[in-house]
């Protein structure tokens, strides 16, 4: 079989636009447990079927009084009234409080009936069973009424919200145990090439340990995916169409190696008698060699087998596919903004993402080789240079999108 060079390169927005019509948001739903729901999707509309406070509770540690039983209380002329019980949290009044009474009450304790508003204990001082106000209250002061929170029946959390740790707090005010969330993408990571082993396995000559199964691995859990790595595909175009059709009970397959222009590389001949090419090479600089291509409906996105060029377009590419599938949506990515610590030459006509660390409030490029991957694990997030873009100077101000 002789080399087969790519056609001409997609430019990238272009190749983004194909990838997200692709990418089709999981419909399937589950139950999850209040602490398995955490960074979840929810598929269903929350309604409350109770009030939160469930009753008036007191705000403050204190005493549950008659508001009017304390205007004109003053440092100098308290207003006295009758303790007659303590209650805690968790517990209810026996007696009701009637007029110069009082009820000593923990934060969070029921409201005693008759009472309609809290002292708070640094405001009083007590004498056996005689409290002295010095500073008056108004009706409702340091007292929660029923429902203050959430009103029975009304929704507070919307279908396609993203449980965060305050919505899981909601759903446990609620008393929710289980919630109905979307299930994540299952997405096939197939590793192929005869030079590549799995770690722990006694390298040869020639041979390589597996890097990107395991970065991809890691990327796709942290955008809302379920990976599962496949056993690596040996470089023949049967295996390459056996592993695809096995991965079809996937909702992504997401392969790294196999694209480029080698007289091994099966992948795209694959793809092609199985489905259909949407593309075969995107102007993207380190990354060229990318492939997309649609399987009896499902994305199939072929990475390049270099460590720095899969993973850097692990994020520029398959994570927002990825977002999309598991309805997680775009990630801001938190950035800053400061200048290159020296000139930096791209190359014309190719987009390019360049992993940068900062020192001294300077940017510099740590970009090695595309088989480098310290290229990554050395940066604290990455530029990007449009296709336009040839040259950064010294000094020139980047924003740097921090990982």
């Amino acid at each position: 079989m002789v080399m087969k060079p790519m056609k001409a390169l997609l430019d990238l927005e272009a190749g983004m636009r194909i990838v997200m019509d692709a990418a089709r948001p999981i419909e399937r739903t589950e139950q999850v447990t209040l602490l398995e729901a955490v960074g979840r999707v929810l598929a269903e509309e929350v309604c409350a079927s109770m009030d939160v406070p469930p009753f008036a509770r007191a705000a403050m540690d204190g005493y549950a009084v008659r508001a009017e039983d304390t205007f004109g209380a003053g440092n100098f002329s308290p207003r006295i009234l009758e303790l007659i019980e303590v209650i805690h949290a968790g517990e209810s009044a026996r007696l009701s409080v009637r007029p110069a009474a009082c009820i000593q009450v923990a934060t969070g304790a029921p409201m005693p009936d008759g009472a309609d508003a809290v002292v708070m204990v640094e405001d009083t001082e007590l004498d056996r069973t005689n409290v002295m106000v010095y500073k008056p209250v108004y009706p409702q002061q340091h007292a929660s009424p029923m429902g203050e929170d959430i009103k029975s029946g009304s929704c507070v959390l919307q279908r396609g919200m993203r449980l965060d740790p305050s919505k899981i707090g909601v759903l446990a005010a609620l008393g929710f145990q289980k919630v109905t969330v979307y299930q994540k993408p299952a997405v096939a990571v197939i590793p192929s090439g005869n030079e590549i082993l799995m770690p722990g396995e006694a390298l040869s000559p020639g041979r390589i340990y597996d890097i990107n199964s395991y970065t991809l691995s890691a990327l796709i859990s942290e955008n809302g995916g379920l990976p599962q790595i496949f056993p690596i595909m040996k470089d023949t175009l049967e295996a390459a169409i056996s592993t695809i059709r096995e991965a079809l009970t996937y909702d992504l397959i997401v392969l790294s190696g196999g694209s480029s222009v080698g007289e091994r590389d099966m992948m795209v001949e694959a793809v092609e008698r199985m489905g259909e090419i949407k593309f075969h090479g995107i102007a993207v600089k380190p990354g060229k060699p990318t492939l997309c291509g649609v399987v009896e409906g499902h994305l199939l996105i072929g990475m390049p087998g270099y460590p720095t060029s899969c993973l850097t377009n692990g994020y520029g590419i398959l994570a927002p596919a990825l977002r999309k599938m598991s309805r997680l949506g775009e990630r801001a990515l938190a950035s800053l903004k400061a200048p290159m610590v020296r000139r930096y030459t791209s190359t014309i006509g190719r987009h390019q993402y360049l992993p940068v660390r900062l020192d001294g409030g300077e940017v510099v490029p740590v970009f090695k080789e595309s088989g480098a991957i310290t290229s990554m694990a050395d940066a604290e997030g990455y530029i990007e240079i449009p296709a336009n873009v040839d040259l950064l100077e010294k000094g020139e101000v980047v924003e740097v999108l921090l990982f």
